[in-house]
């Protein structure tokens, strides 16, 4: 059989000291999903189930250094992007990738966590719309990201959604996936509705909504799952299709796990693991 060389997808993000989300959450996605993870930390981050109790910043040069070790070396097909805390990492990792020509960037614009806990300062917010947004292949907010980054109220339609969507557009991004998960929307029964709008139209992905409180790094696990696909070759849509079904079945799966006192993260191997 011919040698395949792996696909490699890079996460530039925050680490969770709890495991459930950040760049433990990225790498997990990616074996997962069938690519080799590599990273580039820009934050630490005391955290667990039950929040964050600390963040400390990576000095801009290490930032920098990181990526300048990752893409000299490796063929890297994708990047997800999480947690930058700050225009000044925004800025050096816009920087990065565009020294080093990145392609299929997944930015996820992580504002808070789970628990409430801040992530993203306000005055990074235009920093990240006006510096990031034009080199992502899709942004991927919640609907609570959604409303912060286009300045409106949180979307309780699909109009509304779909609308976002066409703001972060005209923001500079290739395309937007705007995730449903938060919220119950009108006429929905049940689902988990997420809407992928690019400059062709509107592509719905459902599933049904799970009974569960374990969703820790839920969004973190879908955007490089999505990264991991498209580092196999997958078009967007297909992409986020394929990550969509893997994290509906992960999310089922996390009652399987016992991590934490609060809410846990989702089951990111349960396709490979045995039950028991």
């Amino acid at each position: 059989m011919a040698d395949r060389k792996i696909p490699i997808a890079l996460t530039i993000a925050g680490s969770d000291s709890g495991g459930g989300a950040g760049i433990q959450a990225d790498l997990k996605s990616f074996s997962a999903n069938h690519a080799f993870g590599a990273s580039v930390i820009t934050a630490l981050t005391a955290q667990n189930t039950l929040g964050v109790t600390g963040i400390h910043e990576v000095p801009l040069d290490f930032v920098t250094a990181q990526m300048d070790a990752v893409f000299s070396d490796l063929n890297v097909r994708a990047v997800k992007i999480g947690m930058l805390a700050s225009s000044a990492i925004i800025e050096t990792v816009a920087g990065g990738l565009r020294k080093w020509q990145a392609k299929n960037i997944v930015l996820d614009p992580v504002m808070v966590t789970t628990s409430g806990d801040p992530l993203l300062a306000d005055q990074a917010v235009e920093t990240l719309r006006s510096v990031l947004f034009p080199l992502a292949a899709v942004v991927t907010p919640n609907l609570h990201e959604a409303a912060r980054i286009t300045g409106g109220d949180l979307a309780a339609t699909r109009a509304g959604m779909i609308a976002q969507g066409r703001a972060i557009l005209a923001m500079g991004a290739r395309a937007a996936l705007i995730k449903g998960g938060h919220a119950e929307l009108a006429a929905d029964d049940g689902e988990s509705a997420d809407v992928l709008v690019t400059a062709s139209g509107e592509h719905w992905f459902s599933a049904r909504r799970i009974d569960t409180r374990n969703t820790h790094g839920t969004g973190c696990s879908l955007s490089s799952a999505i990264a991991a696909n498209l580092a196999n070759g997958m078009a967007l849509d297909a992409a986020v299709a394929a990550a969509k079904a893997w994290l509906t079945g992960a999310i089922a799966a996390s009652d399987r796990l016992t991590v934490g006192k609060g809410p846990g993260p989702v089951h990111h191997f349960h396709n490979l693991w045995p039950d028991a």
